[in-house]
């Protein structure tokens, strides 16, 4: 701490990591914090015999030739390879489906629900026909980024950052807006464009005394609510203390503003997918190397996505490609998307933390879509893979086939890695207390 006085009071100010601190990489050999994202993209892989029988009679182009560490990827993972990726295949839902409502087996919405939160869909309001739906549960992201495990005492300007590319929508409503849920009816919205992240990320006002005013504002509305609390019922409780963290975070950004990092020049723009993907993937890069934050999901397509890739010589969107049973243009999207993540990855691995670490090193971004394939909606063959050795936890480059596995043990591989206290994982029928064997250094 920097101390001195200031108007007759006693002030201090925060430094950033300091080598004296810590000693020359002592951060890393202290520990460094890990960091946690979810890339995700729409109508999982081109369909296959392990999908059903249905779907029979095309290649697997997803699933590497051999298990075990140092596989040879696939054509589709043949992008990533210069990030290792580690991949589970063979995995499924292992939760129940109520029969009523009718509808909730459907792929599109169990396998999304399943993959981001190890949970079913909620029962209660759930209709198929008009494909209206949510969690029971928070995802990943936010079970990680809210988890008293993962930041401690630290308090980051944002506990994750919400991220996406693609505007395209199967509708204009509720689940296919987002990935990322607080939990029941609470859906957290992506920012798309790199503009807007910008100016969350770096603009302040000029006026340095309206940040003090703001601030002193909440501290004052902070108070009252929390005074107003305790005459609330159990329900209103629980409303206002999620709005008193939304307050509470309001309140570290107008604190932190203005701390030690450079900012970057404004960003550029693009509806290039892969170029969009680049520019966001350098803003959060930038905002994770400033420990603005240590967890985020980014939402490259949406569930179910309408996105045209007419780049590709594709005509029609990719949902009705899928449906069309176009097997070699969804291949070819799919290839597509893959290198937009490769371009994502690129960009954290380019990025350096004060140490000189690479910030993948210390990552571990789960790769993840909503199903196994688009066409029929199979909930086989899920794809899962996870990317970054998150500070040496977690081993690269290893394939592991299980064929009808759970796929929560990769939650729980996930949790462990991160240091989240994970005796087991999963809800409704998905219950599970294995990690996938081979994953965890």
């Amino acid at each position: 701490m920097l101390r001195g006085v200031l108007g007759g009071a006693a002030v201090a100010l925060g430094l950033p990591a300091l080598e004296a601190m810590i000693g020359r990489g002592g951060l890393h050999a202290a520990g460094a914090p890990p960091i946690f994202g979810v890339f995700y993209w729409a109508n999982g892989m081109p369909w296959h015999g392990g999908h059903g029988a249905a779907q029979a009679g095309n290649p697997d182009v997803w699933t590497p030739a051999a298990t075990g560490p140092g596989y040879a990827p696939s054509e589709l993972l043949a992008p990533l390879a210069p990030f290792q990726p580690s991949v589970v295949t063979g995995l499924t839902p292992h939760t129940e489906v109520p029969p009523l409502p009718p509808g909730q087996e459907d792929g599109h919405m169990r396998g999304f629900m399943v993959a981001l939160t190890g949970d079913r869909i909620r029962p209660e309001g759930f209709d198929h026909p008009s494909h209206t739906l949510t969690a029971l549960r928070p995802t990943l992201d936010q079970y990680v980024a809210k988890h008293p495990e993962f930041y401690g005492s630290e308090k980051p300007a944002f506990s994750s950052l919400v991220l996406g590319v693609s505007h395209a929508r199967f509708h204009d409503y509720g689940h296919w807006n987002a990935i990322s849920y607080n939990g029941p009816d609470s859906l957290n919205l992506p920012i798309m464009e790199p503009g807007q992240l910008y100016n969350l990320l770096f603009s302040a006002p000029a006026d340095t005394a309206l940040l003090g005013r703001r601030a002193k504002l909440l501290d004052a509305v902070m108070d009252d609510a929390k005074s107003l609390r305790n005459r609330l019922g159990s329900g209103d409780r629980e409303r206002l203390d999620a709005h008193l963290a939304h307050l509470d975070e309001i309140q570290r950004r107008l604190e932190l503003t203005g701390t030690v990092c450079e900012v970057p020049p404004p960003p550029g723009a693009s509806d290039d997918l892969k170029v969009k993907t680049e520019i966001m993937a350098e803003l959060l890069a930038k905002a994770l190397a400033c420990n603005m934050t240590r967890a985020f999901s980014f939402m490259l397509t949406s569930p179910a996505t309408t996105h045209v890739f007419n780049n590709l010589g594709v005509p029609n969107d990719m949902h009705a490609t899928c449906h069309a049973g176009e097997w070699q243009r969804v291949r070819d999207i799919t290839l597509y998307q893959m290198e937009a993540f490769a371009a994502f990855l690129a960009k954290l691995e380019a990025s350096k933390d004060p140490f000189g670490a690479s910030l993948l090193e210390r990552s571990l971004v789960f790769g993840v879509s909503e199903y196994g394939e688009g066409w029929q909606h199979s909930v086989n063959e899920m794809p899962c893979l996870m990317v970054g050795r998150c500070n040496g936890r977690l081993n690269a480059g290893v394939h592991v086939r299980d064929v009808g596995g759970n796929y929560s043990k990769a939650h729980v591989t996930m949790l462990r890695a991160l240091g989240i206290t994970t005796p087991s994982f999963g809800w409704n029928g998905g219950q599970t207390s294995d990690d996938v064997p081979g994953l965890l250094a």
